[in-house]
């Protein structure tokens, strides 16, 4: 008799750590590589890419540290492994971000108002970041972690949650009749933000 065939969820690639020395650019762009369009083994220091045109870009294992992206046009954008570390990325529409090979690592990240809706986002790491009012409605988020995150006003709906971790989580508010918490794990603190629409009182 056959097993049945169990499929494990995706797992986030590691975090790009190597660059090489040519590749690391601080503040701005040299002029050989102001038209280009598509970069792999990046790292990026520094930059002011607010109301940036990154349209149909290409990052791949790369990182953005301490740069603004407020603003930018990510419209068939990809990003490939990519990871961000203290950056400004209010209201990023990471939904029109190409979909294949969509990878994303966040760390000390200010995400205020950012969307994410319908991404496949599996394994996804976000650490110390501020996730006020982002919006995460139809997203893969299996076995992601909120590591001392600020998600208040978070918008939680029909996303998957399955076996992530939120134990850190600052300000949560999710219905679990609405999403996928199977093996979620969840501080004590949290149960408040879990049954808000039963106007429980939890003391």
């Amino acid at each position: 008799m056959r097993r049945p065939n169990i499929r494990k969820p995706a797992k986030a690639q590691a975090r790009p750590d190597y660059f090489p020395p040519e590749n690391v650019l601080l503040r701005v762009l040299p002029p050989a590589l102001v038209d280009q369009r598509e970069f792999e083994q990046f790292h990026f220091i520094g930059f002011d890419l607010s109301q940036a045109d990154l349209v149909g870009c290409r990052f791949t294992d790369c990182l953005f540290e301490t740069c603004n992206l407020a603003g930018a046009s990510l419209a068939n954008t990809s990003l490939q492994n990519v990871a961000f570390d203290g950056c400004k990325l209010l209201g990023l529409q990471f939904t029109v971000c190409r979909d294949l090979l969509f990878g994303v690592h966040f760390d000390r990240c200010q995400l205020d108002y950012a969307l994410f809706g319908g991404k496949q986002m599996a394994g996804t790491r976000f650490e110390g970041c501020s996730l006020r009012e982002a919006d995460f409605a139809d997203t893969n988020l299996t076995g992601s972690v909120f590591a001392d995150c600020d998600l208040t006003g978070t918008l939680f709906e029909n996303t998957k949650l399955a076996d992530a971790d939120l134990r850190t989580a600052r300000h949560l508010q999710l219905d679990p009749a609405l999403n996928e918490v199977k093996g979620a794990r969840f501080a004590l603190e949290s149960l408040p933000g879990l049954l808000t629409k039963f106007e429980l009182v939890v003391e």
